[in-house]
């Protein structure tokens, strides 16, 4: 999807700091033309408009899909009061935050930053599988209480060599897990739209087949953006499905598991442990249960972090800016569900 060329030079909102650190590329991309920089107090004043905005990390702060703080929503109201946007590329993976589904029905066209965090995530949900695998929780409790409980006292773990992991989603988190994991010796099956695509080496099923592979799944990993389908996919019927033994690892979005379900699961011994970066209710309540669980990692939506990604979601709205300037379809253009 591509949007037609301006008769005028696009008018930008950018947040100061973004505006300070891209200046010179907008310029070099957009050639003669230029741009025009707006800000969002501009906006709510009605003393200009924007076509284009880059919804930058500085932008959404601390914000959560639930917990919006007044700076964000600041922004946001002026993207909705906007009359000529026709584009609004953001810095994360998904796009499902309210303001962004609104905005699509408007038809405004909406890009994300997929890919760019991919690499990390992916490290962090395998670190998440091993910390679990190796019983690094247990060891740390140990460790905080000084008692020397090596693996023989309490119990063995299972190696992974031969484990059964299912990857939900196959976009560049779900692809770079499963090369590692197939590495370590596991192997993979990959839930996706059809079970007619192919994979190396690779059983593929639908998401129709996704309750009858549960059974065999040592290690659920969920890495797939939050559509209608996809919601509430992981329910208590499902996790009734799962052995005992088994591990989820979510680094996708907290809305794609039963939440209240997963707990009474991992209380009741009905499914062995969790990595969780994403949760229902962000942040996570402080008198969630998930906090205290010997058997839950719980990090707070951090897995894509890290001292380069401010530069590559950067440089996704970039490579987008280019492609208008040449006329050529968007990549990652968002779509509503």
């Amino acid at each position: 999807m591509s949007i037609q060329k301006l008769s005028h030079p696009p008018r930008i909102l950018l947040s100061d700091k973004t505006a300070a650190e891209l200046a010179p590329k907008i310029e070099s991309i957009l050639g003669p033309q230029g741009y025009v920089r707006v800000t969002a107090k501009q906006m709510h004043e009605g003393t200009a408009d924007a076509d284009f905005c880059f919804v930058s990390r500085d932008v959404t702060s601390s914000s959560t899909k639930h917990k919006i703080v007044p700076e964000t929503q600041y922004v946001y109201d002026a993207l909705m009061g906007s009359k000529a946007l026709k584009w609004v590329h953001i810095h994360s993976a998904g796009v499902d935050r309210q303001i962004f589904l609104d905005l699509m029905a408007r038809g405004v066209t909406v890009t994300s930053s997929s890919g760019a965090s991919a690499g990390v995530v992916a490290q962090t949900a395998l670190t998440g599988l091993l910390s679990l695998a190796r019983r690094f929780p247990q060891l740390a409790a140990a460790q905080r209480a000084h008692a020397w409980e090596p693996f023989f006292k309490v119990g063995l773990p299972p190696e992974l060599e031969g484990q059964t992991a299912t990857i939900v989603g196959w976009g560049p988190i779900g692809q770079k897990l499963a090369a590692w994991l197939k590495a370590i010796g596991l192997n993979i099956i990959v839930v996706r739209q059809s079970a007619s695509s192919t994979i190396p080496d690779t059983r593929v099923v639908s998401f129709d087949q996704f309750n009858s592979i549960l059974p065999e799944t040592d290690w659920l990993v969920l890495a797939c953006p939050l559509t209608a389908q996809t919601t509430n996919l992981v329910s208590a019927k499902a996790l009734g499905l799962m052995k005992p033994s088994a591990h989820i690892v979510n680094i996708s979005r907290g809305a794609v598991i039963d939440e209240i379900a997963m707990i009474d699961a991992l209380k009741n011994g009905r499914l062995a442990g969790a990595y969780l970066d994403v949760f229902a209710q962000e942040p996570l309540p402080a008198e969630s249960p998930l906090w205290d669980m010997p058997n839950v990692i719980a990090t707070p939506h951090t897995a894509g972090f890290s001292d380069a990604i401010l530069q590559r979601m950067a440089e996704k709205f970039l490579e987008n800016l280019g492609h208008y300037a040449r006329g050529e379809p968007f990549i990652n253009v968002a779509r509503l569900s």
